[in-house]
């Protein structure tokens, strides 16, 4: 990888922190106008290298054109746009009504500061959404950025490296590259909030080096999302969304269908369903199909083939086909896997294997699914609403999609992020914008009035607390009344009807 991606000298990265630093504390990337400028800087970046972008991620990961620039181009395209359309409102400070009677009469608001020196380590399986996203958040918000870009899918960090200095302003942001010895020295440093997208052993330590400097991270990570099919599904149309939500990118996304669980008495019939979906989305044979991607490098096809070849339980209904030297692995869907497979049903695949656990009941499905960490994702897949509400009122996740795959995380008035072991935190759009800002709370008051403060200064009195008591607590009473003010009014209302038609009496 590092005869094609340059990697960054470990000389020069304690220099690049320290420069962005100084520039923000002289506050360059605050300026509202600025971040506007730097956005639309950001946009061209993508929008005028689109062909390029593709072609990289082709060679990455042989991603197909649709799912470059569904997964990849757009997201990122998008997200710019929103914050060009809402910064103004997004970064003006909220006025906030005051509890306590004695600030009524004075100025109360929060204001949106950004956080400072933000480090963002992107991920090698959408390495422009899940690099370039956050970052378009982190320049919203005001900050200046050091980014990490991936290793892995290095034709793609190249790219992004070369046409980086010719777009974005790099006395504000800068990219580092390089593996292990790169990261490792970059987290030294001190930075104001970390953003990681990966998996759960580096995040720990990342966490461990951020603690030393008692620095914030958001942790995307992932887990294994399970797809829960109802009886009364149809089987057709799931198989299909199961599908796309297993095989898009080869499986190489954090919300991918990780295992199905499905009713026994319809196995077969689901098996059968997204066979003939994969025949006709790849053909017969997908390792022929423009359509289907490859696995990022040789390690990772042959660790998802280890899976494949040494696990406790299942039979392959359908592919099982690997070839290392292509870095393919087809579609495969493979039955009776035992839950507590520890091969398969251990971590998380992270490419296109498909396990399928049958259940006789939902409380038995919902058992399975709470044995583990939450999941990054959880799908229900029924018509049945009760089902729908029993699945996720009684399991946790950090999000739901009923009846599709991977879409809501293509929403991005959502949050996205997960729970647990699946991630802290969560970003997109206005998320994003928080993600990065802190929330100053500010009071300001007037150089007036000062015998009304007579009541807290020293000597303390009796009186004094009798009407600090007064001022400061709020009597149960109150809340009472404001909670059945409604029906009070009415039998107010009532009680005046009464009476007037009493005196006319």
């Amino acid at each position: 990888m590092a005869d094609l991606l340059q990697y960054s000298s470990l000389d020069t990265i304690q220099d690049n922190v320290s420069h962005v630093r100084q520039v923000f504390t002289m506050g360059k990337p605050r300026d509202i106008e600025w971040r506007k400028f730097q956005l639309e800087r950001l946009y061209a970046l993508v929008k005028e290298n689109e062909e390029k972008l593709i072609e990289a991620l082709y060679k990455d990961m042989k991603k197909p054109r649709n799912e470059a620039f569904s997964g990849d181009i757009a997201p990122v395209l998008d997200e710019c746009l929103y914050f060009l359309d809402n910064l103004d409102e997004l970064a003006k400070d909220k006025k906030i009504n005051p509890r306590s009677g004695m600030n009524k009469r004075e100025k109360v608001i929060v204001r949106k500061d950004p956080l400072g020196v933000v480090l963002i380590i992107g991920s090698w399986n959408y390495p422009v959404q899940l690099t370039l996203v956050p970052f378009a958040g982190a320049i919203a918000a005001g900050n200046s950025v050091v980014l990490k870009l991936s290793e892995v899918s290095a034709h793609t960090a190249a790219l992004l490296t070369e046409l980086f200095p010719k777009y974005m302003d790099l006395s504000c942001y800068r990219i580092i590259n390089g593996a292990v010895d790169e990261s490792t020295a970059l987290l030294r440093e001190r930075f104001d909030h970390i953003f990681y997208t990966g998996n759960s052993g580096v995040a720990k330590i990342i966490m461990e080096a951020a603690s030393k400097n008692l620095t914030p991270v958001t942790l995307e990570l992932g887990g294994k999302s399970p797809a829960i099919i109802a009886s009364d599904a149809d089987i057709q149309v799931v198989a299909n969304r199961i599908a796309f939500g297993k095989f898009y990118n080869a499986g190489q996304i954090c919300i991918a269908v990780d295992y199905v669980l499905v009713p026994k008495k319809h196995l077969n019939e689901f098996v059968s369903a997204i066979r003939k979906t994969i025949n006709e989305w790849y053909g017969s044979d997908p390792q022929k199909s423009a359509s289907y991607g490859r696995i990022v490098s040789d390690r990772h096809a042959s660790r998802i083939a280890s899976l494949l070849n040494n696990r406790e339980s299942g039979e392959i209904a359908i592919g099982g086909d690997v070839n290392i030297a292509e870095r393919y692995i087809s579609p495969t869907v493979i039955t009776n896997v035992n839950i507590n497979d520890k091969t398969l049903m251990g971590d998380e695949i992270f490419g296109p294997i498909l396990p399928i656990v049958t259940y006789e009941s939902l409380d038995d499905a919902i058992g399975m699914v709470n044995k583990r960490e939450p999941p990054l994702v959880l799908y229900v897949f029924a018509k049945d609403k009760n089902f729908v509400e029993t699945v996720t009122r009684q399991t946790q996740s950090g999000g739901v999609c009923v009846n599709d795959c991977l879409v809501h995380q293509a929403e991005y008035a959502l949050p996205f992020g997960g729970v647990g072991n699946s991630g802290m935190g969560n970003y997109h759009g206005e998320k994003s914008f928080d993600t990065f800002t802190h929330e100053r709370a500010m009071l300001i008051k007037k150089q007036k009035m000062e015998g009304m403060n007579g009541v807290r200064y020293p000597p303390y009195t009796d009186r004094k607390y009798n009407i600090l008591r007064f001022v400061l607590l709020k009597h149960p009473f109150m809340i009472w009344l404001k909670a059945y003010r409604r029906p009070l009014k009415l039998l107010a209302i009532l009680v005046i009807l009464v009476t007037a038609y009493l005196r006319r009496r």
